[in-house]
């Protein structure tokens, strides 16, 4: 068994918790989300953090991951300091670390602090929020500032952006950034960004037409376009569900 880390520097006090990072990580009880990954938040010292467990790759993506790609451990904690460098908001990256068996990646672990957040961008598009039309103009001004910088979040989707409020307005940070592209958006092409939301046609509206205002696109175009990448991305989850339940034996149509 092997390890590797890379931590910024801020954080070298922390060393011993990097290297026993697999047995502090397995003995915590404060887990936040269990699925394919699992999250808990941990004290490291004095500083309240949040740890992302990656699952173990099968056999094929091991050999990828140690040989020809790097690993999403490295892309969280290096696209998170690419983030800082850019002025974007995302929790602060203390350190990624990998452990190797057999000279394959085994187990890999990021580590950042916690952000105190009040919630996640999915609140306003479930609960009639009094200010939810004003939460959706500052969130189409985030995203447009994204673009501007360059940044592409492969999964946009609402579990993925916190929310604070402020004393003037909110605070967006992103989240789950290990699937990120840097590279010039052109405002079309920004519209998909909003298709995983799973937004209404009104909600939409707000947020097309301050994105719209920002970018100098066509507020018809610019709503019309995120409408139809929006039903685009509905259509083939739901298609998706529908095949899954089919092979399940279920033939009920998914909502």
């Amino acid at each position: 068994m092997s390890i590797r880390y890379e931590y910024k520097s801020d954080y070298t006090s922390l060393i011993a918790s990097f290297e026993s990072i697999r047995e502090l990580f397995s003995h915590d009880n404060h887990s936040i989300h269990k699925a394919r990954n699992e999250l808990k938040i941990i004290s490291l010292g004095d500083i309240k953090t949040v740890v992302k467990s990656f699952k173990v790759p099968h056999l094929l993506n091991r050999i990828v991951y140690s040989f020809f790609r790097q690993s999403k451990a490295y892309k969280s904690y290096h696209n998170a300091l690419r983030l800082e460098e850019l002025g974007i908001s995302t929790p602060s990256p203390i350190a990624k670390i990998e452990f190797f068996e057999s000279g394959l990646l085994s187990e890999s672990f990021f580590i950042s602090e916690y952000f105190e957040y009040d919630f996640t961008i999915r609140t306003p598009l479930l609960e009639p929020l009094e200010d939810r039309d004003a939460i959706f103009t500052a969130f189409a001004a985030y995203t447009y500032d994204l673009h501007q910088k360059g940044v592409w979040h492969l999964d946009y989707s609402p579990g993925n952006i916190l929310i604070k409020r402020m004393e003037e307005g909110y605070q967006f940070s992103i989240v789950d950034i290990n699937r990120m592209e840097f590279r010039s958006i052109t405002p079309v092409e920004g519209c998909e960004n909003f298709n995983k939301l799973w937004a209404t046609n009104e909600e939409l509206d707000v947020m097309g037409r301050e994105y719209a205002r920002l970018s100098g696109l066509d507020e018809q175009v610019t709503i019309a376009e995120m409408k139809r990448h929006n039903d685009s991305n509905k259509r083939t989850k739901n298609f998706k569900k529908r095949l899954k339940n089919l092979m399940k034996g279920d033939f009920s149509t998914p909502a």
